[in-house]
């Protein structure tokens, strides 16, 4: 019986592709089945926080008066810049869709939605080298088109970006 039940773990963790603890009470145990209770998946929320969004007005200015460096993948620019400030995170962001690109506000915020869930989703690639060598950084996207893209397409261009940072960090 104990068997059974260690294979019906394994093919849920698998199967869900996290880590579960489990409880197992003998009270529960009617007709050869045991009642799996999971208590918390130990998965990390994959948010993006108020604190890891750029908004204080000297970084920003810091990080487009010269003192950051860019590089496009068309649609898209990144500008970046090493910071040493303590009460920041690994990574701030911010994201910029020119009016002069998209009058309409509804079109801009879906491509702002767009590349925050592409960089919430491939973080990991910039954030884990810059937290394994101690370093910081604060980035800006920038939106260079005048047509909207797929979802797929500012993904890809996103993931590049933030690999091409990370060797440019290393």
């Amino acid at each position: 019986m104990n068997i059974i039940v260690l294979n019906i773990i394994k093919s849920l963790q698998l199967r869900r592709e996290t880590q579960f603890k489990f409880i197992f009470v003998d009270s529960y145990y009617v007709q050869d089945y045991f009642y799996i209770i999971p208590i918390m998946a130990e998965t990390e929320k994959q948010t993006l926080r108020k604190a890891e969004r750029l908004n204080s007005r000297i970084l920003i200015e810091r990080l487009f008066s010269g003192g950051g460096k860019s590089f496009p993948a068309f649609p898209l620019r990144i500008v970046y810049m090493p910071v040493e400030k303590e009460n920041l995170p690994v990574v701030s962001i911010l994201i910029s869709v020119p009016k002069k690109r998209f009058k309409r506000a509804v079109k801009r915020n879906r491509v702002k939605r767009q590349i925050r869930e592409a960089y919430r989703k491939h973080r990991q690639i910039l954030t884990d080298s810059l937290a394994a060598s101690g370093k910081k950084a604060i980035i800006a996207f920038i939106w260079l088109d005048n047509e909207l893209h797929s979802s797929n397409e500012v993904e890809a261009k996103v993931k590049k970006l933030l690999t091409l940072t990370t060797e440019h960090f290393s």
